[in-house]
């Protein structure tokens, strides 16, 4: 398993997304892969406080309540991450992102602790600010989420579904009142690229665009390092799978040019296209870790060999390029 670091603190360089575990997946078998993955070194987990509300019957906290019992049935403390968003649960049943609770100061007060009681924790190893909350100044998210770190509540801070405009805005009212900055970054990205004018299908979706990755190599060179998380980073299953095709923002010429290089790379190495898409992501510049949803052991296991698989400087120029 290769590892990388968030402020120091080793993670494993692949996230294990929880979405599903609790509730779509059942218990046993998320238990099984969750067990798979740590035996095989993984020490990133990803869920957030609202997976699934929009399911049949889903309440948005099964996936923090699983993994709670999961932590305390396997007796998991410190050596693995969970990372968990707030921000997106919405304030009455049945309801969607409309009436989400969004990042006032009570409002990330409240579903921090939430967060924390189910997963069993004194501390939140990482909480990330789900998606942006408009009718909240910034200035008092970040105020409230800098409170919850030196309550000792919460290790690390992030922002996920965040445009350019309000990292930077975040990074200047953090770096003007001495607060802890956001350092992980959480977006949707994976070797395919969709069409910028055409909105995703998945409206709590945002994409990785090239100025926000500009954004991250411009602060690193101040010393300003952040780590960016790629969701989505199999496209659900589409790169494989007849019945889980593109959805229309992809349809566009590059997306041929981009499958014919990820098919001839695939044929080179023996590997499936899935583990060449994530052992791109594990090569990008600036470097990226790859989120995977999986729903099975062999789903995992797939996942998992990616990370033995190192393309040649030439094969992921090659991707890289494919337009």
């Amino acid at each position: 398993m290769r590892h990388t670091t968030i402020n120091g603190r080793t993670v494993s360089a692949l996230c294990l997304g929880a979405m599903q575990f609790g509730s779509t997946t059942d218990a046993a078998t998320s238990a099984a892969i969750l067990d798979r993955f740590v035996e095989a070194g993984g020490a990133f987990v990803d869920t957030a406080d609202c997976y699934q509300f929009w399911i049949e019957g889903g309440r948005g906290d099964e996936s923090e309540t699983f993994l709670g019992r999961w932590r305390r049935e396997r007796g998991v403390t410190d050596e693995i991450v969970i990372a968990t968003k707030i921000g997106a649960q919405p304030t009455m049943p049945g309801a969607g992102l409309e009436a989400a609770e969004g990042l006032s100061a009570e409002a990330v007060a409240t579903a921090a602790e939430r967060s924390r009681q189910r997963l069993g924790v004194d501390t939140l190893d990482l909480l990330y600010a789900h998606r942006e909350d408009p009718d909240t100044p910034l200035e008092e998210t970040m105020e409230a989420l800098a409170r919850l770190v030196s309550e000792g509540t919460v290790r690390e801070l992030g922002l996920s579904n965040h445009r350019t405009w309000r990292l930077e805005r975040s990074r200047a009212v953090t770096q003007a009142h001495g607060w802890p900055r956001p350092r992980v970054l959480q977006y949707r990205y994976s070797y395919l690229q969709p069409r910028g004018d055409v909105p995703l299908a998945s409206a709590g979706h945002m994409h990785a665009t090239p100025e926000l990755f500009d954004y991250v190599r411009a602060e690193a060179a101040q010393g300003r390092e952040h780590v960016v998380v790629a969701y989505t980073s199999l496209l659900s299953g589409a790169y494989t799978r007849p019945d889980r095709p593109l959805e229309y923002a992809y349809d566009h010429p590059g997306t041929a040019a981009r499958l014919a290089a990820l098919d001839e790379v695939a044929k080179e190495t023996g590997a499936t296209r899935n583990q060449v898409v994530l052992s791109w992501l594990a090569g990008h510049e600036p470097s990226v870790v790859p989120l995977v949803g999986v729903s099975s052991i062999a789903q995992l296991d797939e996942a998992l060999e990616s990370l033995d698989l190192t393309l040649t400087p030439a094969q992921q120029a090659r991707l890289t390029a494919a337009r």
